[in-house]
């Protein structure tokens, strides 16, 4: 680091805000909220999602609740544009969502956006243009009167274009970027010339997004910044105040919550705070943090593995285990003095008074969790490190999940027999639990036959002691096999599979490869592993060990064989 840094960075001034109102005041209702993990949070993926992915994003944030939705820059590349169009064309937006569009203020691209959007029945139009000191004059080269025009000059291009359209209802968005690097009286004269060239109005308002575009301050002077515009910008019933923080500094919630408290109606974000750099303000934090205080957000977050599987899925980045609130190992309890507090909450936590559990900031069944498998005393410290002993003894690398739930295996056996356990003892209890399991479904062999849409598979097994073959279709042998078992009366679900190579040999002989398979069946979800050289085989091992592992009753597959 610079020896000196006062040498070579200028703390930011603050504003002249003496009368300040936001620290006193209380969130009593959640904002607008706007996603843009499909173009800010898209843009800045290694490997952009593709056609498919949007699509499955796009319908996982309507489930959530989002009702509005950047969902392409258009004019950037054909990839979003043909995206826009099969949204509209093949009538993919809910009536009550609004997709947003990104371009910047240059009328080549505002007329190829304003195509892309052409039949929907509402868009949010946002238009933008850096207008800080620095990019007036080291980028654009350019005075405040052009910078100014060239905003200007746009809203009136889209509001021409717009008149066009009458089917589609054009609402205007305008972002002066790098806003908080901005003088506050600029941001209000661009912002107050875009609302009046667009007529805003209360019943025809024009959203005014400030975005912190880079982070360059503390949160306290983004309120309050968003204060001084909520107190000053022209035309303020007619105006939805929008945030957009970024998380250059860290502190993109606290950004958010103190804007909202300074004046906002809205914030844009990402789920889990995708982004450029270190990403947009993580609108689940945000969310979930009013959920708290005793809030609801208006979004639906109650099966946080689902989300996150999706979105790890989608952009091919892992949550990290320590995210708040949906982090695999945010409930777990590590410290044996935590686990202890953790136990005696839940010992005098009545259900319906408030959630008062100690270290556990939100009860974990609201987001989908399970407090057997999460909530528990975890092995993994103290005795030994199970997940480390499997890997650098026996090569077996388990899922973060699968760590958590066979920690409670381990510790339920240390329990009982009350000693240390060695790397043997936890291969032996891992085998025993997954591998070895065999009742009441003892998988034999299978055959697999491929078909024009798919695969179709034979299993044979034994039921209760009683041999049966069990035949199915799917579009893989993952599927065919759930299906085969489905036609017996066993419904299951894979949540989630993996499959690793073994890193090292082991007392399963030839196996080279296990499977990982999360089995949802009856209410119950639950781990199976295979262990075999094929890799199909060692599936198929995996979904018949997560079945009989959720307790599939003997009657019902007695009277299915």
């Amino acid at each position: 680091m610079h020896a000196q840094p006062s040498q070579k960075y200028r703390p930011f001034p603050p504003v002249n805000l003496a009368d300040r109102q936001w620290p006193d005041a209380v969130i009593s209702q959640p904002p607008v909220w706007m996603s843009t993990d499909l173009r800010d949070g898209n843009q800045s993926l290694f490997e952009p999602m593709d056609a498919g992915k949007k699509m499955r994003m796009f319908k996982m944030l309507c489930q959530i609740g989002f009702k509005e939705i950047e969902v392409a820059f258009p004019a950037a590349s054909q990839t979003d544009f043909n995206f826009v169009r099969t949204l509209i064309e093949g009538n993919h937006i809910p009536a009550d969502v609004t997709i947003e569009v990104l371009t910047q203020a240059r009328e080549p691209l505002i007329r190829r956006t304003m195509a892309s959007v052409r039949g929907a029945r509402r868009v949010i139009v946002h238009i933008y243009n850096a207008i800080s000191p620095t990019f007036r004059d080291v980028v654009f080269n350019m005075s405040k009167d052009e910078v100014k025009a060239m905003a200007v000059e746009s809203v009136k291009l889209v509001k021409a274009m717009a008149a066009e359209m009458p089917e589609t209802e054009v609402i205007m968005q305008y972002s002066p970027e790098t806003f908080t690097a901005t003088e506050l009286e600029f941001a209000k004269e661009v912002c107050d010339a875009v609302t009046e060239a667009w007529d805003a109005t209360p019943a025809r308002k024009v959203i005014i997004n400030c975005p912190a575009t880079v982070e360059v301050a503390t949160p306290n002077i983004y309120a309050d910044q968003i204060e001084w515009m909520h107190r000053n910008l022209a035309r303020r019933d007619s105006v939805i105040l929008s945030l957009h923080p970024h998380n250059d500094r860290g502190t993109a919630v606290a950004a958010a919550e103190f804007g909202v408290m300074a004046g906002a109606d809205r914030v844009e974000g990402c789920l889990f705070g995708h982004g450029e750099r270190t990403g947009n303000v993580d609108l689940v934090t945000v969310a979930l943090n009013m959920y708290t205080q005793g809030m609801h957000p208006g979004l639906d977050f109650s099966d946080m593995n689902a989300v996150g599987r999706t979105v790890e899925e989608c952009t091919q980045i892992d949550i990290h285990p320590r995210h708040p609130y949906a982090g695999d190992l945010v409930f777990t309890a590590f410290s044996g003095s935590h686990q202890d507090a953790i136990k005696k909450g839940f010992a005098v936590q009545q259900e319906d008074a408030h959630w008062n559990v100690p270290y556990l900031p939100i009860d974990p069944k609201d987001l989908g969790r399970n407090y057997d498998s999460i909530i528990r005393v975890n092995s993994q410290s103290g005795k030994g490190g199970v997940a480390y002993l499997m890997e650098s003894q026996y090569g077996v690398v388990m899922p973060r999940r699968l760590q958590v739930e066979f920690s409670g295996v381990v510790q339920q056996y240390t329990d009982a027999h009350g000693s240390e356990v060695t790397a043997a003892d936890i291969w032996q209890l891992f085998n025993r639990t997954y591998i070895e399991s065999a009742s009441p479904l003892r998988f034999h062999d299978y055959q697999l036959q491929s078909q024009e849409d798919g695969q179709a598979i034979r299993i044979s097994v034994d039921i209760n002691g009683v041999p049966a073959v069990l035949g199915g279709q799917g579009n893989g042998p993952v599927d065919a096999a759930i299906q085969a078992l489905q036609g017996m009366g066993i419904y299951a679900q894979v949540r989630s599979f993996e499959e690793r190579s073994v890193g090292a040999s082991t007392s399963a002989g030839e196996a080279t490869a296990c499977a990982f398979v999360e089995v949802v069946c009856q209410d119950k979800v639950c781990y199976g592993v295979g262990m075999h050289a094929n890799i199909v085989t060692a599936s198929i091992q995996a979904i018949i060990s997560g079945v009989n592992r959720c307790g599939v009753a003997p009657a019902v597959m007695a009277k299915s064989a």
